[in-house]
């Protein structure tokens, strides 16, 4: 096996420098780093990252908990995390935990027994009272989109009550009076926070609540088409729809155009979390923004700095969310 010592005699330089190269410092002059580099090369080095971490007691390893790789809204907030952590040399181990307790559960302990320097969790279905124990142990974590006020300094979320609370509320300022809602899975906290928000607005403006104009759905696509189908086959009459997500929202528009309705001519639609695609309908989709990458990334250098840090740095725990006016909702007439 090719060492350290080899390749420093070859290159010409301290084991030090050859360290410091392997480890992407930017204390290395170029040119050094590439005779480095030239006699790893003509060696046969492979760096041996068990060997070192064993000897450093790190692996520059951070686990990743989220419930699922599908859709914008995930996909957006690990890219945030991962490109504060790829500057910072560090490498991102994902696991997803479907919002299953028993599954986030072995997730979680599988990426502590491969010593995972600090943990990012999106987690939906474990208890307060586990992340509580969880944070009290050795290995720092974040969790991310969920807030409990006993690790409240350990958590990162967004203040989805409010969110949906501006959408509806944008919905009564143009006038609208009956406003359906499609929810997401209201098992999950920010489902339920967000239809708590949306009959926050509802009572502040003396409306009716009915359960009926309220259907359940599990934040994709495709539920937010069969959310609107259910309210149809209920006849409930509605001149606007506020939706848990935009995935929802995209689907709900699919269902109403199927209908025959035009939107925002006939049913205005407001979505939530601002992803990507949202101001790529048509027409472009009004939202609540939700800053999924910066959020992303502000778990990344928290984690960064209570596991290689001096464990100073702070961050903001509750974000507020902003409501994005664009061309899927208009005055009612």
């Amino acid at each position: 096996m090719v060492t350290i010592k080899q390749v420093s005699e070859l290159a010409g330089v301290s084991s030090a420098t050859v360290s410091r190269v392997i480890n992407n410092t930017d204390t290395v002059k170029e040119k050094t780093r590439q005779q480095v580099l030239d006699a790893m090369e003509k060696l046969g080095y492979r760096h041996n990252v068990i060997a070192a971490s064993l000897a450093s007691n790190k692996t520059h390893t951070v686990g990743y908990v989220v419930p699922e790789l599908h859709g914008s809204f995930f996909g957006a907030m690990m890219a945030g995390s991962e490109k504060v952590l790829r500057q910072a040399n560090k490498h991102m181990f994902v696991v997803t935990g479907h919002s299953d307790e028993a599954l986030e559960k072995k997730e979680i302990e599988a990426l502590l027994s491969r010593r995972c320097d600090a943990l990012i969790l999106h987690v939906e279905a474990v208890s307060d009272e586990y992340l509580i124990d969880l944070a009290s142990q050795d290995v720092p974590i974040v969790v991310v989109n969920r807030y409990i006020e006993a690790i409240g300094e350990k958590c990162i979320s967004l203040d989805n009550v409010l969110g949906a609370y501006l959408a509806t509320k944008h919905l009564i300022d143009l006038g609208h009076t009956q406003i359906a809602y499609a929810a997401g899975a209201l098992f999950k906290a920010d489902g339920f926070n967000r239809l708590l928000g949306h009959k926050k607005a509802l009572e502040e403006a003396n409306f009716y609540f009915d359960e009926e104009s309220v259907a359940e759905g599990n934040f994709q696509a495709f539920s937010g088409e069969k959310c609107v189908d259910e309210l149809f086959r209920r006849n409930v009459s509605f001149s606007a729809i506020a939706c848990a997500n935009d995935e929802m929202a995209s689907g709900a528009i699919n269902s109403l155009r199927k209908h025959g309705k035009r939107v925002p001519e006939d049913i205005s639609v407001i979505g939530f979390d601002n992803v990507d695609f949202a101001s790529y309908l048509t027409p472009k989709l009004t939202t609540v923004n939700y800053p999924v990458r910066e959020i992303g990334a502000m778990a990344s250098r928290w984690i960064l700095n209570q596991a290689y840090g001096d464990g100073k740095l702070t961050m903001e725990h509750i974000l507020s969310p902003k409501l994005i006016i664009r061309g899927t909702t208009r005055k009612f007439e």
